[in-house]
């Protein structure tokens, strides 16, 4: 093993060694991520009622997503 590199207990978040704000900071990252996505399914999810072309009594086709 070559002396320059570090072993794995020499680095601070091994072992679940990390710090509380390092710790907090990925919290919010995966949460901040979780939210845009949500955001961006909701969006998305309330343009598909305009795709279908027909009525009830004569039903139409169902547009391929572009």
């Amino acid at each position: 093993m070559n002396k320059g590199e570090p072993s794995l207990e020499k680095i601070d978040d091994y072992n679940g060694n990390e710090s509380k704000q390092k710790r907090n900071t990925v919290r919010f990252v995966v949460i901040f991520c979780l939210i845009v996505g949500g955001i961006f399914a909701y969006l998305k999810s309330g343009s598909t009622s305009t795709d279908y072309v027909g009525t009830q009594e004569q039903p139409g086709i169902s547009t391929p997503k572009k």
